[in-house]
């Protein structure tokens, strides 16, 4: 089973890498852009079958290490290989 987990920051909480992508682009040509927000994208395999337990797992790996919960959110979604 293939977990793929998305982290980005709050809204509301400062983006300064966001910010200087969106100048970067924009200097480059790229306009109309409103905002760019940056964040962390994971994939892992895992051994775990049940949905369930992966789900428990991940979330766990989530708030012990992989998110910041105080400024962070995060999203997973599974696929089964």
């Amino acid at each position: 089973m293939k977990a793929r987990i998305h982290i980005t920051l709050k809204d509301g909480v400062l983006d300064p890498q966001g910010k200087a992508i969106e100048g970067a682009l924009g200097d480059l040509g790229f306009l109309g852009l409103d905002a760019v927000r940056q964040g962390k994208y994971l994939e892992m395999n895992l051994t775990e079958t049940d949905p369930a337990k992966a789900l428990t797992q991940v979330t766990a790996m989530c708030e012990k290490l992989l998110a910041n919960t105080v400024i962070e959110n995060y999203t997973i979604d599974f696929e089964t290989v």
